[in-house]
């Protein structure tokens, strides 16, 4: 979980008007989250009664949701990110989630916002719309004027006598200077209010630092229990594969040596026959034993590194494949592993559910992380499942601190992105020659 820095640049592509509407809303829901704040203090008081916990957990869940939704609103219109701290709730019990819920920081960060949304923020909402309804009604002076009483009178700056208006002619003459600068200064101070609000809430509303190590524990935990499992199920794999394929065909040769030898002085012709069969085993033993070594560590990868066994994968595959990989080193062995067997999983499903006829793959280095994209024109529709193909890709790739999302809608084509943190050597990438 992390809280991404606010560009100014970025809060001023919303667009000030957008900031305006904006400031508008969030001064009527500031208000909301004070009453929000009041109730909660309430059902604080009724713990005691039946009544309390019920309450309160219905509030702190609804508080969540409201915060959830300035969360959005923030990363949406400010340009900041700021991801859920929330610890995991317990699954059953509605004692166990209240106080779970009163346990967790994040619970009382967030009505903490509450009052300093209420206080703080709407002052910095208020400044915002303020000086552009100022500025709206300076501008506008020499035509509402007239509506006024004949003998009203308008101060600009509230002292008697100084820039005081009586006619059209002097609103004209001091209202339109007055309503530029009060325009310019909205349109210089509403991305920077905004960016401040922006900080100010990131500041409550975004994970501290032992929620941070609390839900990295968690990650770590479930990764290192799937990679486990998934480490056991390819040793099984590979026992089962010795078991059903090699093994059979070593027995085999064993046996048919063992005939031969019997028959090479009875019966020369039977026992090359024997010999013969024994070479054709040894043969295939051989082939499985490669393709069973391939499926662990393809040589190719460890000799030609991603971009060449990539390369060499898309030659060998039933529909187009366009490759692109642009790395300045390699990933270590294991990464460079795990991005390999994701590449062809991909590939596979591809053509297997996909139906695609074309497919591409494109792998770079981005700030610290190995990005690979693997697209395909197939009719979409896919996603992410439990005990899925793509969700066991996903579980290998979370050893490394991998994602892998997906962007599959009706009707193609399916982009599957994952992002791998790691760093590249420059002096492992093999030689232009090989590839």
């Amino acid at each position: 979980m992390k809280t991404d820095p606010i560009p100014e640049d970025r809060v001023r592509t919303a667009g000030r008007l957008e900031l305006l509407g904006m400031s508008f809303m969030l001064t009527f829901t500031s208000i909301g989250g004070i009453v929000l704040a009041i109730f909660v203090i309430v059902s604080l008081g009724l713990v005691t009664a039946w009544v309390g916990l019920p309450l309160l957990l219905a509030l702190a869940l609804f508080t969540r949701n409201f915060t959830d939704l300035h969360r959005l609103w923030i990363g949406n219109r400010l340009g900041i990110r700021i991801e859920r701290p929330y610890l995991r709730d317990p699954d059953r019990g509605l004692h166990a989630r209240v106080f779970a819920a009163l346990k967790d920081p994040a619970t009382w960060r967030d009505h903490a916002w509450l009052w300093v949304n209420g206080t703080a923020g709407i002052c910095l909402m208020i400044i915002n719309w303020t000086l552009f309804v100022a500025a709206l009604g300076a501008l506008t002076m020499p035509v509402w004027w007239n509506a006024l009483p004949d003998n009203a009178a308008v101060e600009m700056f509230g002292i008697t006598g100084l820039l005081e208006v009586h006619d059209t002619t002097s609103a004209a003459v001091y209202g339109i200077p007055m309503g530029l600068l009060y325009l310019g200064l909205w349109f210089w101070l509403s991305p920077k209010i905004m960016r401040s609000y922006g900080l100010l809430s990131s500041s409550l509303l975004g994970p501290t630092t032992e929620t941070r190590l609390a839900d990295r524990v968690r990650v770590l935990t479930v990764s290192r229990a799937e990679t486990v499992d998934t480490q056991a199920a390819e040793i099984r794999r590979i026992e089962r594969d010795l078991h059903d394929g090699a093994q059979a065909r070593l027995v085999a040769l064993g046996m048919s040596l063992g005939m031969a030898e019997e028959m090479m002085e009875r019966d020369p012709k039977t026992a090359a026959k024997l010999l013969a069969e024994a070479r054709d085993n040894s043969v295939e033993a051989l082939v499985e034993l490669r393709n069973l070594v391939r499926g662990i560590h393809p040589p190719l990868l460890a000799d030609r590194g991603l971009d060449g066994a990539v390369r060499a994968l898309a030659l060998n595959h039933s529909g187009e494949v366009e490759v692109d990989i642009s790395l300045s080193g390699r990933p270590p062995q294991p990464v460079e592993s795990a991005a390999y067997f994701a590449i062809a999983e991909l590939l596979t499903n591809s053509t297997k559910h996909g139906h695609a006829e074309r497919a591409w793959v494109r792998v770079m280095y981005v700030r610290g992380e190995l990005a690979i994209l693997v697209g395909d024109n197939g009719p979409g529709g896919a996603a992410i499942t439990p005990g899925g193909g793509l969700d066991g890709v996903a579980k290998r790739l979370s050893a490394f601190d991998g994602t892998l999302s997906v962007k599959s809608p009706a009707g193609g084509p399916t982009i599957v992105t994952i992002e791998i943190p790691c760093d590249l050597d420059v002096d492992l990438l093999p030689p232009r020659g090989s590839e």
